[in-house]
């Protein structure tokens, strides 16, 4: 369900480029469906997380840029923002605090070790610098309808692709639940 909400948005702007093939128009929308789904999970889960604020700060500036200067090179580079500050913050915990990103969201549910913890986390880095250099190439070598299909299929695509391969990492890894002793 938290994916779903999470390319609401994207899913939104998708829609309103594909009935109208005017990507101000729907940048415009992604705006307000942007707060929208801010303020649901603000009122849902009683706060806002930082990558989503991020995210949200993200479209109003360049989405207003892209409305203001009528260039849809703005908005075009938020998906490659978002990604590079995604990698830096997962970057950042691999030398800050205790535990990386990748080992407080998942932490709780399963025991793997630290070296392990590490490369995950490293392998989301890379991934991300990648995701967003892959958009630079798709917006600037291919046509806008090719790059807004990118931008909703393919990056969910690369996205869950990657999320299926850390999960056959994890479980090559994953070390055995110790049974409980009998008293």
């Amino acid at each position: 369900m938290k994916i779903l909400l999470d390319f609401l948005p994207v899913i939104v702007f998708f829609a309103v480029y594909k009935f109208t093939n005017d990507i101000l128009l729907a940048t415009a929308v992604l705006i307000p469906a942007t707060l929208l789904q801010m303020l649901y999970s603000w009122k849902v889960q009683g706060k806002i997380e930082k990558m989503q604020l991020v995210t949200l700060v993200l479209v109003v500036l360049l989405g207003g840029a892209t409305l203001a200067f009528q260039d849809k090179a703005f908005i075009q580079w938020k998906p490659t923002i978002v990604n590079w500050l995604f990698a830096v913050g997962f970057m950042a915990t691999q030398f800050i605090g205790d535990k990386t990103v990748v080992e407080r969201l998942m932490g709780s549910s399963m025991e793997l070790p630290k070296a392990v913890w590490s490369r995950l986390n490293l392998a989301w880095v890379v991934f991300f610098v990648a995701v967003g250099i892959v958009n630079l190439y798709v917006a600037y070598n291919f046509s806008e309808e090719i790059w807004v299909d990118f931008k909703l299929f393919g990056m969910l695509g690369l996205t869950i692709l990657f999320i299926i391969l850390q999960g056959l990492y994890i479980a090559k890894h994953a070390k055995e639940p110790e049974a409980p002793t009998e008293k």
